[in-house]
């Protein structure tokens, strides 16, 4: 068996206007992802996702370009089988073999960001293709499925402190959620102003709910410090991202500040990166995007640097199709794994690129059964969505 194409294609999904929402990142009015289809000469096809923008909206030109004519190339021909050595393949650019030989990497110079988010792709879309080439679900694959149905938090919370309580609340009458989050930092101005909202969503939702706040990295150390201060006695499930990810040593100083844990990762790129928030103290829950981070290799690793430091694994799943069935299966296999991300934000990348119902029930959300990632891709909606570039 032998890949015979590659194609990706940004898709871009407008949202209608009753459903978008207003966070830091603007007004959100579209859902963006670069989509990659892989075939085999036998016939098998694999899909893949790869991200650069970690909210729902961006621009992928530059990702489908070199998906198409960088990438792909050097695909052509290859055992699909050969993931890890496609993987660090395309890491270690025009050095692979020498870097093979050696026993140690030797990456081009632009290793992370788009690279990575190309190398992503691919690696998702070849994990597909193994699955469905012997028949059995990615997870049996990784290491086998220590659940069949995996704890859910709804993702969402943008609304003002008089509306997020039943903003909140309408999460858990939606799917029977147990965990919640809502979105604070920038969006709000002051800590302050961030912090009544908080206070207004515990007390509507109660103490039995976990209650988790994202800041997309808004904040200064001395603001987030100051949020951790003022929410202490919210028993706060996690706090995301309180600063931006290339403060490592800052968001230690933050963990460091309080009680309240401390998640990230959607930000970073490879499993050198959760090293370095490991080494650093810098954090309790990991949560790369599978999309961004490497794929569900890499994604795999860095749930094994978690576990190695007694720490937890909860992948950014705020994605399309790929990328979300892609963390369904890394969690299933993860010993480090403990909830899955349900985005109740509008998302037609997950419910209508694909042909299967994806929901949540009673607050779990069920381990695919099918060969590779377990979806069928609606063609149809992908070609009347791919962009012209």
């Amino acid at each position: 068996m032998r890949i015979k194409s590659v194609q990706a294609w940004w898709v871009r999904v407008p949202i209608e206007a009753a459903k978008q929402h207003r966070s830091d990142f603007g007004q959100v009015t579209t859902f963006d992802a670069a989509i990659l289809r892989i075939e085999t000469d036998d016939g098998l096809v694999g899909w893949g996702e790869g991200k650069n923008a970690a909210g729902s909206a961006g621009s992928y030109g530059a990702l489908v370009h070199m998906l198409n004519h960088e990438v792909g190339p050097q695909l052509i021909g290859r055992d699909p089988a050969d993931i890890g050595v496609i993987w660090e393949m395309l890491y270690n650019g025009v050095r692979h073999e020498t870097a093979a030989h050696s026993g140690h990497a030797m990456p081009q110079l632009a290793r992370r960001g788009i690279s990575v988010a190309a190398i992503s792709a691919v690696d998702i879309a070849l994990w597909d293709i193994l699955g469905k080439s012997l028949g059995q679900p990615v997870w049996r694959l990784i290491g086998g499925r220590k659940v069949e149905r995996m704890q859910a938090y709804a993702s969402g919370g943008w609304a003002s402190t008089d509306a997020i309580g039943e903003q909140l609340k309408s999460y858990i009458a939606k799917g029977g959620f147990k965990a919640l989050k809502m979105r604070v930092g920038s969006m709000d101005g002051a800590p302050h102003v961030s912090a009544a909202r908080v206070r207004a969503a515990r007390q509507a939702i109660g103490p039995d709910v976990d209650l988790m706040v994202d800041a997309h990295g808004t904040y200064t150390v001395a603001e987030a410090k100051r949020f951790v201060g003022l929410t202490a006695d919210c028993d706060l499930a996690w706090f995301e991202e309180p600063v931006i990810a290339d403060d490592k040593s800052g968001m230690a100083e933050v963990r460091a500040s309080g009680s309240t844990p401390i998640a990230t990762g959607e930000s970073e790129a490879t499993r050198y990166a959760f090293r370095d928030l490991a080494m650093l103290k810098s954090a309790d829950i990991f949560q790369p995007d599978p999309a961004f981070c490497g794929g569900i290799s890499e994604a795999i690793k860095i749930g094994t640097i978690a576990s190695a430091f007694n720490l937890r694994l909860a992948p950014h799943l705020w994605a399309g199709a790929p990328c979300f069935f892609a963390g369904l299966h890394v969690c299933a296999a993860s010993p480090a794994s403990f909830i899955v991300e349900y985005s109740l934000g509008a998302n037609p990348m997950i419910h209508d690129l694909v042909q299967e119902t994806v929901e949540a029930k009673d607050g779990m959300i069920a381990i695919p059964e099918k060969p590779g990632l377990g979806f069928t891709i609606s063609e149809r909606f992908l070609e009347a969505h791919a962009q012209r570039i």
